[in-house]
């Protein structure tokens, strides 16, 4: 016995899927952001650092999201975690405050199931499952 079987692939939905990626991507990366501001993990005086905190998505159309702190003393905090952080504005202050997101269990599956919600949203939205 001998079958045939014919796939046609719509490559509109197929582009509709790739870009519900890259914006979940984006909103992922913009969730992420305020979650470690609001985690208080970036230390604070001022507030420069915090303020200076953004999404770069300048490579999304590759899968790429950076999340950047901007300042002159950015680098030297982040790579120096054994400063004496002060810990009064933010009780979890401290160097490489990027770590829980991509090494740590809760914050690293937080953001892959932040990512699942968005794509789950932004596909029943556009229409492409139901």
């Amino acid at each position: 016995m001998r079958v045939g079987v014919k796939v046609t692939l719509d490559q509109s939905k197929i582009e509709g899927i790739e870009d519900v990626q890259r914006q979940a991507l984006d909103m992922t990366a913009e969730a992420v952001l305020t979650d470690i501001i609001t985690s208080g993990y970036v230390p604070k005086d001022k507030g420069e650092l915090e303020r200076s905190g953004h999404v770069n998505v300048s490579q999304l159309a590759q899968g790429i999201a950076f999340i950047v702190f901007d300042t002159p003393y950015a680098r030297r905090l982040y790579w120096n975690p054994q400063y004496n952080f002060r810990t009064d504005k933010n009780p979890n202050a401290r160097g490489k405050w990027m770590e829980p997101y991509h090494t740590e269990g809760q914050k690293k599956e937080w953001v892959i199931e932040t990512f699942g919600k968005f794509v789950d949203m932004l596909l029943r939205q556009r229409g492409l499952i139901k």
